[in-house]
Formats: C-alpha cells, structure tokens, sequence
C-alpha cells in the first residue's frame, strides 16, 4: 500500500471517529449527569429589611450543582467529566413527569425554602412568625408504588377521601385506617390547580401491616413574616440552599454567624429547624473547594460521610438542625 494512500485511509477513520463523537454528543441519553458548581456569596441574594452592614471578613456561600441530560457519548465514556456523576434519569424525571415540569417542581422547592429559612432564622432571633399548615408536600415519589405517574413532586396533598390534611400527622393518621391496596382519592394542589387523583396504597416495608402512598412528605406551610425578606437565586432550583440562606438572614441582622470565615453550607431547612439531606454532595464539596471556602456545614449522616471522602483541605461540619449549625460555626478556633 502506498503512503498517500495509507494517509488518506487514516485519515478517514479520524473524520469518521470524531463525526461518530459530535453525532453521540448530540443525542441525550437516559441517565442525568451531575456536575460542580463553584460555591456562589449568598449576600447579594438576600435583602432584609432593617439589614446592617456587612463587616469584617468571611461570608456564607451556598452551592448549587449543574443537572442536564448526558449525552450517550457522556454516558459511554464517563471519564470524559472526572468530577461528574451519572444517575438514571428515572430518580430525577419519574414516571408520568417531564423535564419541563421537573424543572418548575425545582423552582417551587427552592422558593418555599426560601421562606422556610427566613422563619427559622428570624424566629432564632426572637422574632414572632406566622406558620399555618396548609398541606402535605410530594417531595421524592417511590418508583415502586402506584405513587409514580399519578403524582408529581412538589404536589400538595390537601385531602384525603374529603377529610383535610393540613399536617403530615393527619395525613398519616388517614391512610393508616386506609387496607393495603385500597384507593384513596386525593386532594391535590398542583401549581393554580386542585385536582382529584385516585391512587391505590402500597404495603409499606418497613411495617407490613400498614399501607402507603409511596412518597416522602414535606409539610407545606402558609408563612407570615414579621419583616420583609427577600430571597433571590435566579434560576438555581431544589430545596438545599436554606441552610445557607437562613445563616445569610440572621448575618444581615447582625449576628456574627461566620466568626470571620468563609462558610459554605448545603441542607434543606424544615420548619422546626431540622437541617434535611440533599444530593449532589459530591459535587457540592468539589464547589465548595474551588471557592476557597474554609468549612463546608452539610446535614449528618450519608451527607457528612461523602463530603469527607472528597473534602480534600475543606473542614467538613456535619449538623442535624439549625442551633447545632450556629453552635458548630460558634465555637471554631479565633480566625487568625
């Protein structure tokens, strides 16, 4: 064979490979990948009425995570994204749900813990607020009940069989008089919508005898504020920046809440101050670490274990509730 020749052959089998790679990074797979996002300062998000300049040094920082659909070549060559994570897309879009919808489901997450972390903090601080439980929210359905098509996360569960369900409590204190595989119609509030939708309860496995819907419940709440807040973080969705943004209110007010260090943190807030798990650990501590942040507070527990596997230099804090968070960042070595 002549060398032209052979040049000319290799050179189409590069043409061919890299026309292959644009034409698999075109089309989406069905699995999500999971990329890190610096930490962003939570100070120019949040306004507070009453707020005090900022002094000294430190500063809180939430993190976000980048979620997009992977390409197949993403998918057959993971290595291509070192600090990436590839998840079945089913644990993020479930059954009967799309893309779109998941995406407002995110936003919605992501405002009401706004709110949530606004009345933890401010009732830390002597505040009076107002809560009202107005419904029980659909926060991650099972796949293996009757739950996944027929509900959609971040729906509001208002009734069940006609009888109100404003608490978790009165929730479970109707599907539990409810046999295993019976139907219960639910009153569901979705998005400006109420609809009736009929499901059929699930053994529950962790007690046999009793029977589920097969979702885990947030409790969704009517918030009055005593003060105006003001939360914005544009287009970033998902419930795991209250703990960083309560911490951020109460600074405005003036606590001293970093101690003069650069705090990044990551945890949904709930009413009582429990500090929630969240995903995307692995790739919160990555953007933890390339803002420089000296400490990252992350729920207790699976949470905390990851963040220490790739924390690095980062001094990971593990935290259960919101007190505990204040009294970690309290109680860190003077910053010298």
């Amino acid at each position: 064979m002549r060398r032209g020749t052979a040049v000319r052959i290799a050179g189409l089998l590069v043409g061919a490979v890299a026309l292959a790679a644009v034409i698999l990074y075109l089309i989406p797979s069905d699995d999500y990948l999971l990329l890190p996002d610096v930490a962003h300062p939570v100070a120019s998000l949040v306004d507070v009425e009453g707020a005090r300049p900022a002094r000294g040094a430190g500063g809180i920082y939430f993190v976000d995570v980048f979620e997009r659909r992977a390409s197949e070549l993403e998918k057959l060559f993971p290595w291509l994204h070192s600090q990436g994570t590839l998840i079945p897309a089913k644990l993020i879009v479930p059954p009967g749900a799309s893309d779109a919808t998941v995406q407002q489901a995110d936003v919605r997450e992501m405002q009401m813990s706004q709110r949530i972390a606004a009345a933890v903090a401010l009732k830390r601080l002597g505040y009076r607020v107002g809560i009202h439980p107005d419904g029980v929210i659909v926060s991650v359905i099972d796949l293996g009940t009757h739950a996944a098509g027929a509900l959609q996360p971040t729906d509001v569960i208002v009734s069940v069989n006609g009888k109100p369900t404003p608490t978790i409590a009165s929730l479970h204190a109707i599907v539990s008089k409810v046999p295993i595989g019976g139907l219960v119609t639910l009153g569901v509030r979705r998005g400006a919508k109420t609809l009736a939708v009929r499901v059929r309860t699930t053994k529950d496995p962790l007690d046999p005898k009793r029977g589920i819907i097969g979702f885990s419940p947030d409790q969704s709440a009517r918030i009055s504020l005593p003060i105006h807040v003001s939360i914005d973080a544009g287009n970033v969705g998902g419930p795991s920046a209250g703990l960083a943004f309560a911490l951020e209110v109460m600074k405005k007010l003036g606590s001293n809440v970093d101690h003069g260090y650069k705090v990044a943190a990551t945890g949904e807030m709930e009413l009582d101050g429990t500090v929630a798990p969240i995903g995307g650990v692995e790739q919160k501590t990555f953007g933890a670490r390339k803002a420089g942040a000296d400490v990252f507070l992350v729920p207790a527990g699976d949470n905390a274990r990851v963040a220490r596997r790739y924390a690095g230099p980062l001094r990971i804090i593990a935290v259960k509730n919101f007190p505990q968070a204040l009294h970690a960042l309290a109680t860190l070595p003077r910053k010298g």
